[in-house]
């Protein structure tokens, strides 16, 4: 469905067809930003705001209109953005890999403390690690990719469990064994009281949980759609890492935030 309310005009320039066609894309973004702002416009003003002919902002708009971008609302003549960009828009997310977005900040993390980092996402009960870098201060390299780690005892598996829906939590508490792996491995109760502070600070900490001696500080990563998707870890041996150190926990809930704005996650003033 075209605009037949705009006469053409065969003595105005067909600016879209001219040979300059980087200025041509300009303008379609243009188009979009425009109706994006104002949520509707007739060609006029469209014109008008762009800077070109009405029979140039009618063809740009017609061509947006025949691939779904833009479509014209109910009342006759003004435009609106079209259910084809959601379609564009919903592909991304999809080819958007986490380990590769979140690769230069595990690494600036891992060169500022010089400590190791991990990238993990949930599996079932477990917490695996798909990335890890590795600091200056390692005396070792032990490489905990692929590791399946228990939720309950590690800093990024508590960050999964205290987001999830409390039926969905319940489920997996059903399903998991809670052994004592080391002598400060916290039981059910004492989890269930520490999952909604983590939730309203931000970040999930173990102190020997996992090893004895091994500290960690764990923060989420959201997706697009607002659900965690991951969880980026800073750990090290007790003697030397206080993971609840306030620089710590600054640079891991910035490091956390800056992976979900690649990943297209909301802000986190955005989320509920």
């Amino acid at each position: 469905m075209g605009n037949t309310s705009v006469s053409e005009d065969p003595n105005e320039p067909d600016e879209t067809r001219s040979g300059n066609g980087v200025q041509a894309v300009e303008r379609v973004v243009r188009a979009l930003e425009i109706l994006a702002k104002e949520g509707s416009a007739a060609v006029g003003d469209m014109a008008e705001w762009m800077g070109v002919h009405k029979s140039t902002a009618s063809r740009i708009l017609g061509a947006l209109e025949t691939h779904g971008f833009v479509q014209q609302s109910s009342r006759r003549g003004k435009y609106q953005l079209g259910v084809g960009l959601l379609r564009v828009a919903s592909s991304i997310p999809r080819r958007l890999s986490l380990v590769h977005t979140a690769r230069p900040v595990l690494e600036d993390l891992a060169q500022q403390f010089g400590e190791t980092v991990n990238l993990a996402v949930r599996r079932d009960v477990y917490a695996v690690n798909v990335d890890q870098a590795m600091g200056s201060a390692n005396l070792a390299t032990y490489d905990w990719i692929g590791n399946l780690t228990p939720l309950y005892a590690t800093s990024s598996g508590k960050v999964f469990l205290a987001y999830l829906h409390s039926s969905d939590r319940e489920e997996l508490f059903h399903q998991i064994e809670l052994k004592s792996l080391t002598p400060h491995t916290h039981s059910r109760q004492q989890l269930e009281k520490e999952l909604p502070d983590i939730v309203q600070k931000g970040f999930a900490t173990t102190h020997g949980e996992l090893e004895d001696g091994l500290n960690a500080i764990a923060a989420p990563v959201f997706g697009h759609m607002g659900d965690v998707i991951g969880a980026v870890s800073l750990s090290g041996p007790a003697f030397r890492f206080e993971p609840q150190d306030d620089v710590v926990v600054k640079a891991v809930v910035s490091a956390g935030e800056e992976i979900t704005e690649r990943m297209g996650g909301p802000a986190s003033h955005d989320r509920s």
